[in-house]
């Protein structure tokens, strides 16, 4: 495993950040995002869409559960996953996310503990709310050895 610390002292480099992850991501993909209510993890997302260039607008899918976000530019397709209301593995089998999960970038809000069974290669992606008002910090960690180089610098 390989792990990065960073901080974002706004939302804009909130969404900077998630620019900078999707350079990284490819189709098969998983990202998995956690962290407090209100840490901004869609404001992540927002940014890995943008780096995607995949259509908008990117809000949080709490209550559809899943969006699915087609590319603009020929590349990855991202698929947006609240898994807040979810009560357990059996809900996120329920949403076949594996069988879009090899041509798309899939990122799940909410998916630790439910979703690593998806791909032993992720992306974990932890936000937490800094001492400043809109400071994050952010915690990303490579699994398996798709991201053993993992660098975000």
């Amino acid at each position: 495993m390989t792990t990065a610390g960073l901080r974002a002292t706004t939302a804009e480099e909130t969404r900077a950040l998630g620019a900078r992850l999707a350079a990284l991501l490819a189709p098969g993909d998983l990202v998995v995002l956690s962290g407090p209510l209100g840490a901004g993890k869609t404001t992540m997302v927002q940014g890995i869409a943008e780096g995607l260039k995949v259509r908008g607008p990117i809000t949080s899918p709490t209550f559809v559960i899943a969006r699915v976000h087609p590319s603009l530019s020929g590349g990855p397709a991202l698929v947006h996953v609240d898994a807040y209301r979810l009560g357990g593995t059996l809900e996120v089998d329920d949403l076949d996310l594996d069988a879009s999960l090899e041509e798309s970038v899939t990122v799940v809000e909410w998916g630790e503990g439910l979703v690593e069974g998806l791909s032993e290669e992720r992306l974990e992606v932890h936000v937490d709310r800094g001492a400043e008002d809109e400071e994050r910090r952010v915690r990303v960690t490579g699994v398996g050895p798709r991201w053993s180089g993992l660098s975000l610098t």
